[in-house]
């Protein structure tokens, strides 16, 4: 049995990529316009393993392609340009919630403060003490 040797061939990289590794990372972020440009060129593709090469050089995921689709099908410019967060109909509703809470806190206090005030007119009534007169309240 005769074993052939294979030899390998060892190339020296003159500079070495930049290996530091950052202390935070950082979310990407695409603007609509880079967005339709890449949707763009990937509905261009249309050899084999141009989509694949296409998404290798700009460092994206299929997934990153098939969300923007959506987006674009779905007609929203704004879709593609998203921000994450909360949206202004959610700050508004949360708004909406808070004032419902207040509101339902000052009727308990109101119906407190109107239960005191029948209770001191009954106890002036028996102690025979005469209250001032007060205007009729409106609700």
């Amino acid at each position: 049995m005769s074993r052939k040797k294979r030899s390998v061939d060892i190339k020296v990289v003159e500079s070495s990529p930049d290996s530091e590794v950052l202390a935070v990372a950082t979310r990407r972020q695409f603007t609509a316009q880079y967005k339709l440009r890449i949707l763009e060129e990937a509905d261009a593709c249309t050899e084999r393993g141009q989509l694949g090469a296409l998404l290798r050089r700009e460092g994206l995921y299929s997934s990153h392609l098939s969300s923007w689709r959506q987006a674009r099908k779905r007609g929203e410019q704004q879709g593609l340009s998203s921000k994450r967060g909360p949206t202004e109909q959610t700050v508004s509703a949360r708004e909406h919630k808070r004032v419902v809470r207040e509101n339902a806190q000052l009727k308990k206090q109101l119906a407190t403060a109107r239960l005191i005030v029948e209770a001191q007119k009954k106890l002036s009534e028996v102690l025979g003490i005469e209250l001032p007169a007060m205007p009729e309240e409106t609700e």
